[in-house]
C-alpha cells in the first residue's frame, strides 16, 4: 500500500470509529440502556472534540488549500486513475460538512481544557510517529509536500499544524457552547 493509502486508511478509520460510536450510543439510549449510553455518550463527545472535529477540519481545508495552490503536493495526478473523483471528495470535502452538521444535530462535553489538548497532542505525536514509519518502511512520503521540506522544515511544518489543530480544535469548542 503507497503512503496516500496507508493515510487515508487512517482517517477513513477515525471517521468509522466515530460514527460507529455515535450509532452506538443512539441504539442505546433507544432500548433504554441509559448506564450503558452514558459511558459510550463520553467516549463519542471524547473521540468527536479531540480528533473528529479539529482533525476533519484541518484535513478538509489543508487540502483543498494545497490542492488549488498545486495538487501534485498532496493528490498527484497518477491517482486520478486509481481513486474515483468521488472517493477523493469522501476522504476531503464530505468531512468538514459533516462534522459541522454534527455541531448543530449534537450537543457534545468537550474535556477539560489541558486534557482535550493533552489528547489532541498524544494524538499528533502518534500521527507524526505514523508519517514518519510509512517513510521509513516504504521510502514514500505520505504527501508529496513532504519531501520538498528539510527535516527542519518538516518539523517546523508538522508544528505548524499542530497549532492550526489546536485552533481548529478551540473554535469547535467554542461552536458547541454558543449553539447549545
Amino acid at each position: 500500500m503507497s503512503g496516500d493509502g496507508w493515510q487515508q486508511t487512517g482517517e477513513q478509520f477515525l471517521q468509522a470509529v466515530f460514527y460507529g460510536v455515535s450509532f452506538l450510543a443512539d441504539v442505546l439510549r433507544l432500548i433504554k440502556e441509559l448506564r450503558c449510553a452514558k459511558c459510550v455518550i463520553s467516549s463519542r463527545d471524547l473521540l468527536f472534540s479531540v480528533l473528529a472535529f479539529p482533525v476533519s477540519t484541518f484535513v478538509s481545508i489543508s487540502f483543498w488549500i494545497l490542492y488549488t495552490y498545486n495538487r501534485e503536493l498532496v493528490y498527484p495526478r497518477s491517482l486520478d486513475g486509481v481513486i474515483p473523483s468521488w472517493l477523493n471528495h469522501t476522504m476531503h470535502t464530505a468531512v468538514l460538512p459533516l462534522a459541522f452538521l454534527e455541531i448543530l444535530a449534537t450537543p457534545h462535553r468537550y474535556p477539560a481544557k489541558k486534557k482535550g489538548l493533552f489528547l489532541l497532542g498524544c494524538a499528533s505525536f502518534l500521527y507524526v510517529s505514523w508519517v514518519l514509519w510509512i517513510y521509513f518502511v516504504t521510502g514514500e512520503w505520505v504527501y508529496p509536500l513532504f519531501a520538498s521540506f528539510s527535516p527542519a522544515g518538516l518539523g517546523a511544518f508538522f508544528v505548524i499544524s499542530l497549532i492550526i489543530v489546536v485552533c481548529f480544535y478551540n473554535f469547535g469548542e467554542f461552536l458547541n457552547r454558543m449553539i447549545w
